[in-house]
């Protein structure tokens, strides 16, 4: 009897250690599975993003805003004797502060 038990918690023991083994391979490949998904959207998310900031650049390039104003907005390039140069205030009263003629002031003209 007694080499019989020895058997037995043998048989026991490795039908154990044998199903351990086969659910920690299983849980492995199962969460391989879930890396390699999401690996997979992770790329694709990444892919996305880059179109998406490619649209952004592309909708906000000068070419496409200038269109948009112009249709939408009813704007255009202002001719060159439409253009009004304003001076900051800071910049004028720092001049007069230094002393200097209207024409030295930073280059500014007008």
């Amino acid at each position: 009897m007694r080499g019989r038990s020895i058997v037995a918690i043998l048989l026991v023991g490795f039908v154990l250690v044998t199903a351990g083994v086969v659910w920690r391979r299983s849980a492995g490949l199962s969460r391989a599975r879930d890396e390699t998904r999401l690996d997979q959207r992770r790329i694709a998310l990444d892919a996305e993003r880059a179109k998406l900031e490619g649209d952004i650049r592309d909708a906000s390039s000068r070419a496409r805003l200038a269109g948009v104003a112009e249709e939408r907005l009813h704007m255009r390039i202002p001719n060159d004797s439409q253009v009004v140069y304003l001076r900051r205030p800071d910049a004028v009263h720092a001049a007069t502060a230094e002393g200097l003629p209207p024409a030295d002031r930073g280059g500014e003209s007008g």
